[in-house]
């Protein structure tokens, strides 16, 4: 195994330091002046010897990546999967290079939103203006005027974007199990309208402006000697507070701050907004929520903020594996009550799919995932989530003639 220039260097004064302070007392000043030396070793100059410059590729063609008909990832040349450790023992640098073939691939599951499934691209704020940062979500054409159905997709929390449940399961396995795309095909051939919010999409990035601080001594009557000493600790307060960035990214040479999207700053805040200015406008009879992980929470604090409009619009819930929590988020009895009668939450679970598992909150009903894994959950449970939505839907629609039904039956016996 290969080992680091930089832990060569420093292997030998940790294991100094070490044995030292495992001493009495005097050995303090050899701690002192090895603590010392360690301060005048620049590490950022180290590490960026060590290792290769974080310059990754802006597309599958340069990770020389594609997908395949069955929407595995595979390399062009040798058909394998992905190769997380490309180099070995640079942990950081590989997850790096990871995390690059991330963002492309947030950027081809957009262009499959789009072509495939031929959804449309919503800019929010819906009033934003041209300066402010903005996001967006994707809508069917007939997301707001189907009068009959409508699917609202919400993921869960992380690097994920919209029209995705998990990164890791697109790159590793395949687009069906990793994103949302079968749930949208399958929602359309069905006849719903399909909105599909965006909720880890809260800020942009920008440059941070360098600001120049004024130095203490330029507006201070301390003595010189006093000034020079706090400047010396302010000096050696910042280089510890910067060490462990420099450590995480040291090739970073720009300091980016960020600034939030209006209404948007939140996956909950996002929720209701979405709920707010599309989904309480749509023409739909019957909406439908499926929500993984972070997204049931989300669902829930909606359902919190807007109890009476969610339950006079929502026929059915599908949460996989939802991390929402009943008593720390403050739902009330009247949502418990709604949410026991309307939703279920497939979990994570060795137990064959749909089977009943027991639960420790007052809420929704949980049934087994059919796997163990949380990011498979929505997937695993795909056709049973659109047969529990079309069971609901019938429901609802026999529930409003209770009493022809129940006048006919009177009628019949009577006549006998």
């Amino acid at each position: 195994m290969s080992i680091s220039l930089s832990s060569l260097i420093l292997l030998p004064i940790w294991i100094n330091m070490a044995q030292i302070q495992q001493g009495g007392p005097d050995e303090k000043e050899k701690t002192t002046a090895l603590k010392d030396l360690l301060s005048r070793i620049d590490l950022d100059e180290l590490m960026k010897k060590d290792e290769p410059p974080l310059d990754f590729p802006d597309t599958l063609e340069g990770f020389e990546y594609a997908f395949n008909e069955k929407g595995q990832l595979r390399h062009i040349k040798t058909g394998e999967p992905f190769v997380f450790n490309y180099r070995e023992d640079l942990h950081r640098w590989n997850q790096k290079r990871y995390e690059a073939l991330g963002e492309i691939i947030t950027k081809y599951v957009y262009e499959l939103l789009e072509k495939d499934c031929n959804l449309k691209k919503i800019s929010i704020p819906v009033d934003a203006t041209e300066s402010e940062p903005k996001s967006f979500i994707y809508m069917s054409e007939d997301a707001l005027t189907n009068p009959q159905k409508l699917m609202v997709l919400i993921h869960g929390s992380g690097v994920v974007r919209a029209g995705q449940w998990a990164r890791r399961l697109i790159i590793n396995e395949d687009l069906d199990s990793g994103t949302q795309i079968p749930f949208i095909k399958r929602a359309v051939d069905e006849g719903y309208g399909v909105i599909v919010l965006n909720p880890n999409e809260n800020y942009i990035e920008v440059e941070k402006p360098k600001i120049h601080v004024q130095s203490s001594s330029d507006s201070s009557d301390e003595p010189a000697e006093k000034r020079e000493r706090k400047d010396k600790v302010s000096k050696e307060t910042k280089k510890r507070r910067d060490f462990y960035e420099k450590y995480r990214n040291p090739q970073r040479e720009k300091e980016m701050m960020q600034l939030y999207i209006r209404e948007n700053g939140s996956p909950e805040e996002h929720a209701i907004y979405v709920w707010d200015h599309f989904i309480a406008k749509s023409a739909a009879e019957n909406v439908f929520f499926v929500a993984h992980s972070y997204g049931g929470l989300a669902f829930v604090e909606l359902m919190i903020q807007r109890e009476a409009d969610v339950k006079n619009k929502v026929t059915a819930v599908a949460l996989t594996d939802s991390v929402h929590n009943v008593w720390h988020q403050e739902a009330g009895k009247t949502i418990r009550e709604w949410m026991r009668e309307n939703c279920c939450n497939w979990v994570s679970s060795s137990e064959p799919l749909d089977t009943s598992v027991e639960s420790m909150l007052p809420d929704c009903p949980r049934v087994s995932a059919g796997t163990d894994r949380h990011e498979l959950t929505s997937w695993k449970s795909f056709p049973s989530i659109f047969k529990f939505f079309t069971e609901a839907s019938e429901a609802k629609t026999s529930s409003l003639k209770p009493a022809v039904t129940r006048r006919s039956h009177r009628i019949k016996h009577e006549e006998l």
